[in-house]
């Protein structure tokens, strides 16, 4: 059984509803990618999964309990999650960051202890760190300030992390950076890790399951070689694209082309469900490559 899912989940902004009964298991142990249009849903679940947003119906579970049930500190020595674009106080040092993620851990408010010490610096070694520990975060590049977030969640020692668009606002070798990493968490330490991706070819690289959102539904869920279609592309961002293998890594390349046309009444339309779309052949393919 997954230990992070959603059960008939809705979720709302006011009057305003973004999710309506959703059903999702995280795969244990893989990294998945939550892809979309904007205002598709992706954020907004990610947020119920961490317990920013209590749902409207249903819930997300945690090992098999309602996570908006759970105490806060127990939750979070489960769960990490970095939010977009988050932000710390003027002169904070990488280390004192990094010790942020021993709050769970800690009572009181007393020192840290030589726990807390060993997680901060096997934290700082695991994100290439430990030679910045001492730098203030203000003052580092875009990619050293990311890994200096994800050591502080990694800090808190949970098994399960949510990132939200890990790779906004860096550049091309700073996304590098992030992804490699992330990657090398999953593989080396068997971190469930569940992100939001607008880089369509970073999910299909570095996660091994895709979910494909539009309007707070799922239209496509599985591996990446069965959800990264040309057809997906037209239904959940209104693109044409054409998709061919990755020369070095055989995963999908997606090579978008302009936005795709309206369909004549004579062009037969599949209607969306209320979950995954179920073809025979991708589900045998998904078990395949599982």
């Amino acid at each position: 059984m997954s230990r992070l899912n959603t059960n008939q989940l809705s979720l709302s902004y006011g009057s305003r509803q973004i999710v309506q009964e959703l059903n999702l298991s995280v795969p244990d142990g893989r990294i998945t990618a939550l892809v979309g249009a904007n205002g598709s849903g992706k954020s907004t679940i990610l947020k119920s999964m961490a317990r920013i947003l209590t749902p409207v119906q249903g819930g997300v579970y945690l090992d098999g309990k309602l996570i908006h049930r759970q105490p806060t500190k127990e939750v979070a020595k489960n769960l990490a999650i970095l939010p977009q674009n988050p932000s710390s106080p003027e002169g904070l040092t990488v280390r004192e960051l990094v010790s942020f993620g021993r709050y769970p851990h800690q009572k009181g408010f007393g020192n840290l202890s030589a726990e807390d010490n060993r997680m901060i610096d096997w934290a700082l070694h695991a994100t290439g760190m430990t030679t910045f520990s001492g730098r203030p975060v203000d003052h580092l590049s875009g990619g050293q300030r990311q890994r200096a977030w994800i050591a502080m969640a990694l800090a808190q020692g949970t098994e399960v992390l949510l990132l939200d668009e890990p790779t906004t606002f860096l550049d091309m070798a700073h996304q590098m950076e992030v992804m490699t990493l992330l990657e090398k968490l999953n593989k080396e330490q068997k971190r469930t890790i569940i992100m939001v991706v607008h880089d369509l070819n970073h999910a299909a690289r570095y996660a091994q399951h895709l979910v494909a959102l539009k309007d707070g539904t799922v239209l496509y869920e599985g591996h990446p070689e069965v959800v990264m279609t040309s057809q997906m592309l037209r239904e959940v961002f209104n693109i044409d694209a054409d998709i061919i293998p990755d020369p070095r890594t055989g995963a999908p390349l997606c090579l978008p082309y302009g936005l795709a046309e309206e369909p004549s009444e004579e062009t037969p339309v599949l209607s969306p469900t209320s979950g995954a779309r179920s073809v025979e052949p991708q589900e045998q393919r998904v078990q395949a490559l599982a």
